[in-house]
């Protein structure tokens, strides 16, 4: 399986502007710029959408592993927190927390924390990062 996306920039790194696309077109010419980036600009940035691709990843993970555990999720709800950095001149992804809940009807604390653990640390987007990732995890009733 491959599958892209794109970016256009215009201009200098503080007044360009961007936009960034999908293969799949469900994302097209979504506007980015230092201040999406940096500041509080409308608009996306890649960090965000790397977060947003962890989440969704990490989530689907999580089914797969509670699945393999004989267990069925009702819901995964997933929100990751990317945090950049400013290092050696430059900008860094060092960390990602995941905050996850899930209802998992016959789950207990024990099977629903290795899946979850499972997940933390198998899912593409995870593998791919070169970050702590750290995760604070509820199984709902």
């Amino acid at each position: 399986m491959i599958r892209t996306a794109s970016a256009v920039w215009r201009g200098g790194l503080k007044d360009g502007t961007g936009a960034l696309s999908t293969q799949s077109g469900v994302f097209q010419a979504q506007p980015y710029s230092f201040q999406t980036r940096f500041g509080d600009a409308k608009g996306t940035n890649p960090e965000e959408l790397i977060a947003a691709a962890h989440a969704g990843c990490f989530s689907m993970a999580l089914s797969l592993f509670l699945n393999n555990a004989g267990l069925t999720p009702q819901q995964i709800d997933t929100q990751a927190t990317l945090t950049l950095s400013a290092e050696g001149g430059g900008f860094t992804i060092t960390a990602v927390h995941l905050d996850v809940s899930a209802r998992v009807p016959g789950a207990d604390e024990a099977k629903f924390m290795a899946a979850a653990n499972g997940a933390k640390q198998n899912c593409p987007v995870s593998k791919v990062l070169n970050a702590k990732i750290t995760m604070d995890a509820k199984l709902l009733a």
